[in-house]
């Protein structure tokens, strides 16, 4: 099914209001007028810093360092986020359980929440809530579609508690996990934002294809629906056309901000020979990474396809999401500090500059063949 046509907007920011006096726009809103990047990645991030453990992944953070968690968010707006997005990724139920704290299950996700509206409501950018994967879901045991459906019907309820304008659910690589995520968020009357994370081979874990199991998320009622993490630029890409040609919804991609490939398609699956077992993820990922131009040609040709939902996932840094906006035409308030080597001091033009560091520069540090000198 062709998607309905639309102007895409992209060299426009992204409107924050209506009419004089009118309430900020929401969402959809703001889809209809252009592109609406959100930043994810928290999870890496705050590994990288030393405040969160690889492997369980549960934002104990949110807890411990309120403060990092409320900078963190103000630096993916200050790079041009127009959403907040609470970080509740993984601190369900089933997560908690894993790391002890399952009793800190409400003061997690409502300190998240409360955190995220803070930094929301003082920039004007949207409030979103999150769930995602439960890692208990299995298509063929009913008693664990009752529990990830506890799992989401709490964590809804406090995003509702805490006024968040729309709800994410994200990185599912099972279909019926994200329906069943669909139907809790649409009980609660806010708009659903939901991302697949798909496998290696291509197909959810159950064997829909993309085009199928977005196609179904529309009938059930998402607003946006696309992908999110498991999959960097260039193989998210080739499944991001066939989302955009089987929906007519507004549709997301926020991958990973990694090089993978055909033969190795998720970040899951990025080997280096230099490690014990050849594998790269979680935390040797760093030779894969993105740099910000490759991100900013990905979001360039998303919106191309008229996919206005944009971001980077597990990995991003602001960055990222500095070269994605302004590949989008915008020019958020890190844009003052984009890089500008005119004034380098061995690759500048800039008048001032000493000329004899700058022959040195040519002389020593110039792209040809060093042969050719």
């Amino acid at each position: 099914m062709a998607h309905r046509s639309r102007k895409t907007g992209g060299a426009r920011k992204t409107g924050t209001k209506g009419k004089a006096g009118s309430k900020p726009l929401g969402l959809l809103e703001r889809l209809a007028q252009g592109p609406v990047i959100c930043a994810e990645g928290y999870l890496f991030e705050f590994e990288r810093r030393g405040y969160l453990q690889a492997g369980a992944y549960v934002p104990e953070i949110v807890l411990e360092r309120p403060d990092l968690v409320e900078a963190l968010h103000r630096e993916f707006v200050h790079a041009g986020s127009d959403v907040v997005e609470a970080f509740t990724y993984y601190a369900h139920r089933a997560k908690l359980r894993m790391v002890g704290r399952e009793g800190d299950l409400a003061r997690i996700n409502r300190t998240a929440l409360r955190i995220a509206k803070k930094v929301a409501r003082s920039t004007g950018t949207l409030l979103a809530g999150d769930i995602c994967n439960t890692s208990i879901y299995d298509p063929n045991e009913s008693k664990s579609h009752k529990q990830a459906r506890r799992i989401f019907d709490e964590q809804i309820e406090w995003a509702v508690e805490a006024g968040v304008d729309f709800i994410v659910a994200e990185t599912y690589s099972f279909g019926g996990e994200a329906l069943l995520a669909l139907e809790a968020i649409k009980q609660s009357g806010r708009p659903a934002v939901v991302t697949l994370a798909i496998p290696r081979d291509g197909t959810t874990r159950e064997g829909w294809n993309v085009a199928d199991a977005c196609r179904r998320l529309e009938a059930g009622g998402a607003a946006v629906v696309g992908l999110n993490c498991a999959r960097g630029p260039d193989t998210t890409m080739p499944l991001l056309r066939e989302i955009r040609a089987a929906v007519s919804c507004q549709v997301a991609a926020l991958p990973v901000p990694y090089r993978t490939t055909a033969a190795e398609p998720v970040f899951q699956s990025l080997t280096d020979p230099s490690l014990p077992g050849n594998r790269a993820f979680p935390t040797a990922l760093d030779p894969f990474l993105c740099n910000r131009y490759e991100i900013a040609e990905f979001g360039k040709e998303a919106l191309a396809l008229d996919v206005r939902y944009l971001g980077v996932c597990c990995g991003a840094g602001p960055h990222h999401i500095r070269s994605l906006a302004e590949a989008l035409g915008r020019r958020p308030p890190a844009s003052r500090y984009s890089p500008d080597m005119s004034k380098h001091i061995l690759f500048g033009s800039d008048k001032r500059l000493w000329q004899k560091n700058l022959e040195y520069g040519r002389q020593t540090y110039s792209a040809a063949d060093p042969a050719s000198r």
